[in-house]
């Protein structure tokens, strides 16, 4: 199954900060694209969830060092 993960991160410190997060977050099992807003501070996540799980990512995303201030998850049935 398909879904669709989208966190509200504060502090997205500049270009640099968006990049290695959408790189970190590209390089996960599982993950099929990956989002990054840095003026809305929005990170778009769309993944199997065979192989990846949201609390995963964003466990991952805290672990890069950036506060997850809201989550939304959206299911696709396929």
């Amino acid at each position: 199954m398909k879904a669709s993960a989208y966190f509200t991160v504060g502090d997205l410190n500049g270009k640099h900060g968006a990049k290695e997060l959408k790189h970190a977050l590209d390089a996960l099992g599982g993950v099929i694209s990956v989002s990054v807003s840095q003026k809305s501070g929005s990170v778009a996540v769309d993944y199997d969830t065979t192989g990846e799980s949201c609390e995963k990512i964003q466990q991952k995303i805290q672990d890069l060092g950036y506060d997850v201030l809201d989550v939304r998850l959206d299911e696709h049935m396929m």
